[in-house]
């Protein structure tokens, strides 16, 4: 599907799996300009691919080119990952599965009230799979109201958990009954001192942080909550989750997660 490009920490994970497996796969990253999507979705079927992952812009452009999507996927509305059942192509979301069963190491989200900075395509694959695992209020904090209030609705309505947006003015104040704050934004991506738009005195001790920025994993956010005694989660997790998932929904076989979050880690060289 075009010009090999450099690798990326997915596929220096699934490589290093698939060697562990036994199975003789590869896992190829490749760029496809978005004028081409549809040409590589046909060269993708044709050439027998077992799946794919898609990332930005390719999320929500790809689902026309799909057979069906997983129950999730359908009410995100995109897809970063697709697996071939018989002759069809099944989009499926890993990214928001991935994040819950890291946060779920840190303490079930369960019952408990969720702020999550962001309303782009990781905010919603996140905010739906916490409002499946039974969350009991989401607040989508978002500068664009717009985007923010769009993914509310599909929250109250679709996915039945009740949900808010908040406007994002100056830096927002964590609520005192918040349990969970997330950072679902890029900001942090490549820059260890970029600042998260939040009071870093709402940051209580009893507040589980996150950041789905894995590259540093110790973003201002992170360090800054845990500065205050918050339990922290920081993307490898997220990253690590996400491909494990995948790599049993085209396998059928369990990898080693900590196999794979060294071969992560041995990538990011931390």
């Amino acid at each position: 599907m075009g010009q090999p490009v450099a690798g990326n920490p997915t596929q220096f994970m699934m490589e290093r799996a698939f060697a562990a497996a036994g199975l003789d796969w590869r896992y190829l990253t490749l760029e496809v300009p978005s004028a081409k999507l549809a040409d590589a979705m046909r060269g993708m079927r044709a050439m027998g691919f077992k799946g794919a992952n898609f990332t930005i812009p390719h999320k929500v452009a790809v689902l026309q080119y799909l057979d069906e999507l997983s129950p999730a996927a359908e009410l995100m509305g995109a897809v970063n990952c697709a697996n071939r059942v018989g002759d069809k192509l099944v989009g499926e979301n890993t990214d928001g599965k991935g994040f819950v069963q890291s946060l779920r190491e840190t303490g079930d989200p369960a019952g408990k009230k969720v702020v999550i900075l962001g309303a782009g395509g990781a905010a919603r694959a996140i905010a739906v799979e916490l409002g499946l695992a039974g969350v009991s209020d989401i607040t989508i904090v978002n500068r664009s109201s717009a985007r923010g209030e769009e993914l509310v609705g599909v929250l109250r309505d679709r996915v039945k958990v009740q949900a808010q947006f908040a406007a994002l003015h100056g830096d927002y104040e964590v609520p005192a009954d918040a349990a969970i704050f997330i950072n679902a934004t890029s900001i942090g991506l490549g820059d260890a001192k970029a600042r998260v738009p939040v009071a870093a005195g709402s940051l209580r001790p009893e507040l589980i942080v996150a950041d789905v920025v894995f590259n540093p994993p110790e973003t201002w956010l992170i360090r800054t909550a845990a500065d205050r005694g918050c339990r922290t989660l920081d993307g490898l997790g997220m990253l690590v989750n996400q491909a494990v998932i995948a790599f049993k929904i085209w396998t059928g076989a369990e990898p080693s997660a900590g196999l794979m979050r060294d071969a992560l880690e041995e990538f990011l060289s931390i």
